[in-house]
């Protein structure tokens, strides 16, 4: 009937290197926990049909008091949010954080994760957010599902294809590679219908250069370039298709088509619902495979 509640389900994290991905219920001094019910916002009761939601328009960036009643029962409470315009950069975050978790769990801690979100700056920051921690790692999934493109493909390809022909051993300290940011074993590629364009090419790169398989679906497959030169004199932008691209192992073929994976692995509408990773999961069994042929390359022991 009318008394139904909202209820918090979880509370996004929030992550610290990521001014965009604030997580309002997580700030300071909110308290506010999972199971918890918003029972008013600013004051207003919550309508148990449409929530929330029409009581935060126009709260970005603003304090705004949530009432609060805790799961287990009790007085309500008050705890006052800032809300934030834009969810999608928190979401993003905790959605790469479980990924990564997923793989530490399920791979024994052996296997290191990267998401490359696109191919601009926001996508060469997001890999070097973790990467000099996940190549120390016996082996590496790298994520360009949903990757949507830009100019630094080669740039990623370069970092994956390191070959470690050294290593520094500091007094008191952990040894480290040479060159830096290399993977030591096995790298498999994760890829799908969303990877387009420098999204496409990266998947073309590596194939051609024999650094890991590809898992997952076929991808895009845009790759010939525009440039935003053109405007007409009511500021309208002409773009038209310029930069075409010719691939090893596809030659003008990934234009309309993409780029088969390796191993096709698809992701029904069932799994998203069981929130299963289907495409993640061959991907670690593939590389944990991989390392049972070949181990990971280990630093020296020091002469005593």
């Amino acid at each position: 009937g009318g008394s139904a509640l909202w209820r918090i389900d979880r509370i996004l994290p929030t992550e610290t290197s990521d001014p965009h991905a604030r997580s309002p219920l997580a700030a300071p001094g909110v308290a506010v926990r999972a199971g918890d019910a918003i029972v008013a916002v600013g004051g207003h009761p919550v309508d148990p049909v449409t929530g929330p939601g029409p009581l935060l328009v126009g709260t970005a960036d603003k304090p705004i008091e949530l009432t609060v009643s805790p799961s287990g029962g009790g007085e309500l409470r008050h705890a006052v949010v800032v809300p934030i315009s834009d969810e999608e950069p928190l979401r993003y975050h905790a959605w790469v954080a479980d990924r990564r978790a997923y793989v530490h769990e399920k791979s024994g801690g052996r296997l290191g994760y990267l998401h490359v979100p696109d191919m601009q700056a926001p996508g060469w920051a997001q890999i070097h957010r973790d990467l000099r921690v996940e190549v120390t790692r016996e082996g590496l999934v790298v994520d360009v599902r949903e990757n949507r493109g830009g100019h630094t493909s080669q740039l990623v390809v370069e970092k994956l294809a390191r070959r470690i022909v050294g290593w520094a051993v500091p007094r008191g300290m952990r040894p480290y590679s040479y060159p830096w940011d290399a993977p030591r074993g096995p790298v498999v590629a994760v890829a799908n219908e969303f990877s387009g364009s420098d999204g496409d090419i990266v998947n073309a790169a590596i194939k051609a250069l024999g650094i890991g398989p590809v898992v997952g679906t076929r991808t895009w497959g845009g790759v010939i370039g525009i440039d935003s030169r053109y405007r007409l004199v009511d500021g309208t932008l002409i773009t038209q298709p310029k930069y075409a691209f010719w691939l090893e192992g596809y030659e003008w073929g990934v234009e309309n088509h993409g780029v088969d994976p390796d191993v096709e692995v698809v992701q029904r509408p069932q799994d998203y619902a069981a929130g299963r990773d289907v495409q993640l999961d061959e991907a670690v069994r593939i590389a944990l495979e991989a390392l049972e042929a070949s181990p990971a390359k280990t630093p020296p022991t020091t002469p005593r």
